[in-house]
């Protein structure tokens, strides 16, 4: 008689007042971390409220917060980790072989239609190949159309000599590691940027980018093309510094830049590399890891951005294609089709303004040396070079001598530039660099 009722533990039981004003607490706490993607904390709070034993007041609002912010933490921590798989399937194409450079990089061959540049909205219905080429060449240059084209042009870049399979192009295998530091240099604002911004004052180093270049001046033209033959080096850097030699492409607000860099940051090494860097749609990225697919389509089995320069000098342009209006990126001396980028992948439909010279980034003092570290002394033979820089107008036709130009420095780099020179196939020639600002 004195065991209770079996039934007394089904009974409903009254709430009080103070047992309503938890359960309101407890909803709208649980409401708060919904919202704001923590529905999984919310599921933990759930089942620690059921769970509980008498005592203080467990479901306290602060108690909560304090109790189960590891939790909160963790779960952040995990969508974090979520998003970051996410971008490195996008960029890790499932391959058909793995190859390695001679640097020891490891790069899928990923057939040419599942490449990151292709991922982009506005590609569903492209009729591009990997057979494509510039089909229209500019007027005075001395690009000539080629009866064919050797797939082994590059391939002493590679282990095995020869690059990827017919029909596929070389993606970077990118680790986690790599995403997150790659992740934190940009955000510190260290992509490459346009020196039209600066002017002659003794450069501020609050954003860290310092120029040596020679730059297009007056009103905007309409421009279709540009290129350089570029001495190739390997100043020493730090590990959040970069030094480069580029050609920087306007094309209203937004940019193409290619040349050579050395990028601890981006390859984990100081070796001097080639290198492209996109800037469309208020976006910017380095290579083919353009998310969305706004970068550049590679064409090339045996080529792609971020392989070591090496010594020497290398050729670089970019041609609009008067046919189909794709931007070509072009290399080497016989001026191998690289990658393009379609014509809807800028707004503008031509080049604005053109740079030619040396960038460097520090986000603080010293700032590292650019081209071979010393100021320019008026010798190709001992200074850093760009040479044979040619503009190509909207009427396809080659400016060899590009006299509208003016010069701009930082006070720790110079350039200077001449149409008219004694030393013989230099064109118009840029030297530049310096050792940089202590």
């Amino acid at each position: 008689s004195d065991r209770p009722d079996s039934t007394d533990q089904f009974r409903p039981t009254r709430k009080t007042s103070s047992d309503r004003r938890d359960l309101a607490d407890h909803s709208q706490f649980r409401r708060t971390l919904t919202s704001s993607g923590r529905a999984d904390s919310a599921d933990q709070i759930d089942q620690f409220r059921h769970t509980r034993s008498d005592g203080p007041d467990l479901m306290d609002p602060n108690r909560l917060l304090m109790s189960h912010c590891h939790g909160i933490a963790e779960t952040s921590k995990s969508f974090e980790d979520f998003e970051i798989e996410k971008k490195l399937k996008l960029i890790n194409k499932p391959a058909v072989k793995i190859i390695k450079s001679i640097s020891g990089e490891r790069y899928g061959c990923v057939d040419f239609y599942k490449q990151p540049g292709l991922d982009h909205s506005s590609m569903k219905n492209h009729t591009f190949t990997y057979k494509m080429c510039l089909m229209s060449y500019p007027e005075g240059s001395k690009m000539k159309r080629k009866t064919h084209t050797s797939n082994k042009t590059f391939g002493h870049l590679w282990e095995n000599g020869i690059g990827c399979p017919v029909g596929t192009v070389p993606i970077l295998r990118v680790t986690k590691n790599a995403l997150l530091k790659l992740k934190s240099f940009i955000a510190n604002n260290s992509n490459p940027q346009s020196s039209w911004s600066k002017t002659y004052e003794p450069a501020s180093s609050n954003d860290g980018h310092h120029f040596a270049v020679i730059r297009t001046k007056g009103k905007p033209k309409r421009y279709t093309g540009a290129s350089m033959n570029v001495a190739t080096y390997t100043p020493l850097v730090g590990p959040m510094q970069f030094s480069d030699a580029r050609m920087h492409f306007q094309i209203g607000n937004e940019f193409m830049q290619v040349g050579w860099t050395v990028n601890p940051q981006l390859y984990h090494d100081f070796n001097s590399r080639l290198f492209v860097f996109t800037s469309s749609g208020g976006r910017g990225c380095y290579h083919l890891l353009c998310p969305n697919g706004f970068g550049m389509i590679l064409v090339r089995q045996d080529f792609t951005p971020g392989l070591l320069a090496g010594q020497g000098d290398i050729d670089f342009a970019i041609i609009k294609d008067q046919i189909n209006g794709n931007w070509w990126l072009m290399m080497g001396s016989s001026w191998e089709e690289i990658g393009f980028w379609p014509s809807n992948r800028f707004k503008e439909s031509y080049g604005t303004s053109i740079e030619w010279g040396g960038e460097v980034y520090s986000p603080s003092l010293p700032s590292p040396p650019m081209g071979n570290g010393h100021y320019p002394k008026g010798s190709p033979k001992v200074d850093s070079y760009i040479r044979l820089i040619t503009t190509v107008d909207e009427n396809y036709k080659t400016d060899k001598s590009v006299e509208n130009t003016e010069r701009y420095s930082d006070h720790c780099y110079k350039v200077t530039d001449t149409l008219e020179s004694f030393w013989t196939h230099t064109g118009h020639l840029i030297l530049y660099g310096g050792p940089g600002c202590k």
